[in-house]
């Protein structure tokens, strides 16, 4: 999210977490969002800023500016820097991994216990927001304790889909691209039906 008005609108959805990305070379960078903006939010809405292979001092730095309750690693940080976010800060650790077939799984060991989630997304050479899904039968290759966020390519079709996994670790949704009118702005009401219908169809 980086629009003022976009962000204002979502926030009256059902929704539990808000992405913002700092990573510069992203499409959807905040760039200069005005802190301020995030205020309109409800308090059941927790902000999400995601980072890739940025420098620890910035991360904690945004987190106190932009009030962030999670941070979203979507780099090559190591399980070394997640410990250093966790302890550092008040904020919650996600860890993205990238994946394509049951081995990529092995990467999440040594980040079992310095993170809170993982998000699990489609192996590209990009750093997310691809649109692209990968094939969610590999997810029951994945044996760790970490809950994860579900994330690739997720659009308004794959309800009936999403309603038949049953990982006990799947934690949550990340809705991108294939819910967006431009890189960074969300469709609102595609997102609404999304949720209507996961809930209540």
């Amino acid at each position: 999210m980086k629009d003022p008005k976009n962000i204002e609108a979502l926030g009256k959805l059902p929704v539990d977490f808000m992405g913002l990305i700092f990573y510069p070379k992203s499409p959807r960078c905040i760039n200069d969002l005005d802190p301020q903006v995030l205020n309109v939010l409800p308090k059941t809405i927790e902000r999400v800023g995601i980072f890739v292979n940025e420098d620890i001092d910035i991360v904690l730095g945004r987190i106190a500016e932009y009030n962030l309750n999670k941070v979203q690693l979507h780099g090559q940080e190591s399980a070394e820097y997640c410990s250093q976010c966790k302890s550092l800060s008040k904020a919650e650790v996600i860890k993205a991994f990238n994946v394509s077939d049951e081995k990529d799984f092995e990467q999440t060991k040594e980040y079992e216990t310095v993170c809170d989630y993982f998000l699990f997304d489609t192996k590209t050479k990009h750093h997310g927001g691809s649109g692209l899904k990968f094939d969610w039968s590999i997810l029951k290759a994945y044996d760790g304790e970490t809950p994860f966020f579900l994330s690739g390519g997720i659009s308004i079709n794959d309800v009936e889909n999403i309603k038949t996994l049953s990982f006990p670790k799947l934690y949550a949704l990340d809705l991108n691209s294939k819910f967006e009118t431009e890189p960074g702005i969300k469709d609102i009401p595609l997102i609404e039906k999304f949720i209507k219908e996961l809930r209540y169809e």
